[in-house]
């Protein structure tokens, strides 16, 4: 079992102090079930690459047992894939051999734990399938690429295995990679070589601080992770709800009244919403959706207009759909207008079966919120898979920003933004979209346009061809 990690950062080699193992060294570790090693192949100024092999010691785990699975028997305890496929026993080599690294600690270099740097992982071999991969970690922005094992190589008519060597690309902190391999290479092995309790609820928690609680499949991570234990299962699921996802509503809320502050003296998003509508109608869309619709501020509006016939809301958080049922009061609408309106749990960054056949998407003030990696993945789910007829796409003009007072200079309306475009580079990704994807796009300002720096707001009007 092989896990690499490779960097490209300059120096590469500062992933020596982030694993706190030097590259000139060797260095091998006893573990409760084996050995695991930690080598260098490269090393260099620009390309470096550390390497953790795990030796497991199948006939002392078996001694160590106190008995053998009534379905396992006496060769099934020998005679199985546990030495060589990743899986619990990489998590624990994990915390035991790159514990300050899972931690974000680097005592000699304390600032290199939080810089984003281009990381590559390559696990080797893993179990779960490509869709299960994709699952689980391209909601966290990474790039992913399997590459599936024949069951033997002398003998290709036996088909494919079951096992994948899989690569992570993404550019994050050392810390997070780990996190995310710590707790998703058991999901997709979906075993685990030690006793479940408690403790193990804690680990999932710990571990999966800060982007567990958002993640779209997190009932399928801790179901998994926690060997399917109903009760543990819903232990960490209501302390992700209760402990996290409070925090992210306040900071969410904090940083959507910052931007509302901002904008509030022309009353940007009010004209926003109007002009989606107005484009919606005579575009003839009458079944709607609202791709990252928040709290509802859209779908409210187009509730009152009997013109639209179906009406569906789609968020990644849970608790702002939450939010949103509440302040639509969907349990107090009459059974007519409860049938126009649904509200949908799920992620823009991976294909999902019941967006498809839609009139219209409209994606208002989303996409400056993606990373590169997400809102690569974004397109393609939107504009390649989803395909309604109707695409409506709004996102700041990046120059009007000087026209408000009370931002600093260089600062971008929401500190959750990933980027702000001008209106060349917003033109420049509209139209390479709608070339590579079969549709048509028009422009449309959004606010009144100052001569100079142009609207706050820039809207593309998507129509497949």
């Amino acid at each position: 079992m092989l896990l690499t990690i490779t960097t490209t950062h300059s120096p590469a080699t500062d992933l020596g102090f982030l694993l706190h193992k030097h590259p000139d060294h060797i260095q091998s570790f006893e573990l409760s079930f084996g050995q695991a090693h930690v080598f260098y192949p490269e090393a260099e100024i620009h390309h470096c690459t550390a390497a953790l092999l795990l030796d497991i010691d199948q006939v002392g785990l078996v001694r160590g047992r106190r008995g053998a699975s009534r379905n396992e028997g006496l060769l099934g305890e020998y005679v199985n894939d546990r030495p060589y496929v990743a899986s619990s026993f990489l998590s624990v080599a994990i915390s035991n051999v790159y514990g300050s690294a899972l931690a974000g600690r680097s005592k000699e270099r304390p600032d290199l734990t939080e810089i984003k740097m281009p990381l590559e992982a390559k696990i080797s071999p893993c179990k779960g399938g490509k869709s299960l991969l994709k699952r689980l970690f391209e909601p966290l922005g990474y790039q992913i690429s399997a590459q599936r094992h024949s069951l033997d190589e002398q003998f290709t008519e036996w088909g494919e295995s079951n096992y994948l060597s899989v690569i992570l690309k993404a550019t994050c902190r050392l810390q997070d990679l780990l996190a995310h391999i710590y707790v998703l290479v058991p999901v997709l092995d979906n075993e685990k070589h030690y006793w479940i309790g408690e403790e193990e609820v804690e680990k999932l928690l710990h571990h999966g601080k800060g982007w567990l609680a958002h993640h779209p499949d997190k009932e399928l991570i801790t179901k998994r992770y926690l060997k399917y234990q109903r009760s543990l299962a819903r232990l960490a699921l209501a302390r992700l709800i209760n402990d996290e996802e409070p925090d992210f509503e306040v900071t969410e809320t904090l940083r959507d009244n910052e931007e509302a502050t901002i904008e509030k003296k022309i009353s940007l998003n009010e004209q926003r919403l109007n002009i989606v509508t107005t484009v919606l109608k005579n575009n003839e869309a009458k079944r709607i959706l609202d791709l990252g619709c928040g709290e509802g501020k859209l779908l409210r509006l187009l509730l009152k207009d009997k013109y639209f016939e179906e009406i569906v809301g789609v968020d990644v958080s849970t608790r702002t759909l939450e939010i949103a049922t509440n302040r639509l009061r969907l349990d107090e609408l009459p059974e007519k207008q409860k049938n126009r309106i649904k509200l949908m749990h799920g992620s823009l960054t991976y294909r999902d079966k019941r967006l498809y056949g839609y009139d219209a998407a409209a994606v208002i003030e989303v996409i400056e919120h993606f990373d590169s990696a997400k809102l690569s993945a974004f397109e393609r789910v939107l504009f390649e898979f989803t395909r309604p007829t109707t695409i409506i796409i709004t996102t700041p003009n990046v120059e009007y920003n000087v026209k408000f007072e009370n931002l600093p200079v260089a600062k971008l309306r929401h500190s959750d933004h990933c980027f702000e475009w001008t209106r060349n580079e917003f033109q420049a990704w509209a139209n390479g979209i709608a070339e590579k994807f079969r549709y048509s796009v028009t422009f449309l300002p959004v606010g009144d346009p100052d001569a100079i720096v142009g609207a706050p707001t820039q809207m593309g009007i998507f129509s497949r061809q």
